[in-house]
């Protein structure tokens, strides 16, 4: 992949910001959230299910999101990546947030969390791409689909990887 100019990057920065605004205006109350649950469904093993199902339905509402924007955009994409894309925060799941702790801990860049004291929500945060990864292994998904959510913030040169980690900081 091309190194970014500092421009580029100062505009996906601030896409990205803009995004979690929206978000966390959003994650205010899981009521109002409607995640396209059968639709999504269709597009997992029977195990990455059961993972889904137990997400909070404001993330699984993002998750919607975002696995929309990769395909308008990408129609092709790897079934893996799609069900990855669904399945991208289910680490979240492990601990139900309150409203003031979503709020507070999705002002927190990951990478920023990763450095804090990773106990109660904020140590959620700081982890939850490996307990994701952690969910899903236990759960008997797909391989390459654990892989993927474990990397989404840290691509590190995976192409599929990096995809997720763009359109989730775009939803």
């Amino acid at each position: 992949m091309k190194p970014l100019r500092l421009s580029d990057r100062i505009g996906r920065k601030a896409l990205g910001y803009a995004a979690k605004v929206r978000r966390l205006a959003r994650s205010l109350r899981a009521v109002d959230a409607h995640p396209d649950d059968p639709w999504a469904l269709t597009h997992m093993t029977p195990g990455e299910a059961h993972v889904y199902g137990g997400m909070d339905p404001r993330d699984r509402e993002h998750a919607c999101r975002v696995t929309l924007h990769l395909l308008r955009e990408h129609p092709r994409a790897d079934p893996e990546l799609v069900a990855a894309a669904l399945l991208h925060d289910c680490g979240k799941s492990v601990r139900p947030y309150r409203v003031t702790e979503r709020v507070l801990v999705g002002l927190v860049p990951t990478r920023l969390a990763r450095w804090l004291p990773s106990v109660g929500a904020l140590g959620i945060r700081a982890q939850h791409p490996e307990l994701g990864a952690t969910l899903l292994a236990h759960a008997g998904a797909r391989v390459r689909v654990a892989d993927l959510v474990a990397r989404h913030h840290r691509p590190a040169g995976d192409t599929d990887a990096g995809l997720l980690h763009h359109y989730d900081d775009q939803e």
